[in-house]
């Protein structure tokens, strides 16, 4: 996969501006399932901080696991990049909803459900759709 990033500073603003919308509009249904499951106690800045910084997170456990362990134990070091990624993951989700690990993980599954729920009414209303990060 290869990113290209604009090149300009009009387009990079066009860009930094997506990004910007897409953190927020992910985290809507992280909000969502965090009021749910957290009784009410969870805020949008919880949803903001979790996805954020999740994503953060995971990236940087992933490429540091893959590189360091690349050269040493060949192509499972990339599964277990993933894994360790994905349990740093819900370890941010855990911190920013001050949540058991069970719940963090009812945070995430929940969010997909609610996100694949937008998705359904999005498409059959106006016929527009997130974009396919879904993993089925």
């Amino acid at each position: 996969m290869n990113f290209h990033f604009p090149s300009d500073p009009s387009s990079l603003l066009v860009y930094l501006v997506g990004l910007f919308i897409l953190w927020f509009v992910v985290s809507i249904p992280v909000y969502f399932a965090g009021k749910l499951l957290k009784g009410g106690r969870a805020s949008f800045g919880n949803a903001l901080g979790a996805t954020l910084g999740g994503v953060i997170v995971y990236y940087i456990v992933f490429f540091v696991v893959a590189y360091f362990l690349g050269a040493a134990i060949g192509s499972a070091a990339g599964a277990l990049a993933i894994v360790l990624g994905l349990l740093a993951w819900l370890a941010v989700f855990r911190a920013a909803f001050n949540t058991s690990w069970f719940g963090a993980i009812g945070i995430v599954v929940l969010a997909w459900l609610i996100l694949i729920v937008l998705d359904v009414l999005l498409r059959a209303i106006f016929n527009v759709s997130f974009p396919d990060f879904f993993p089925f």
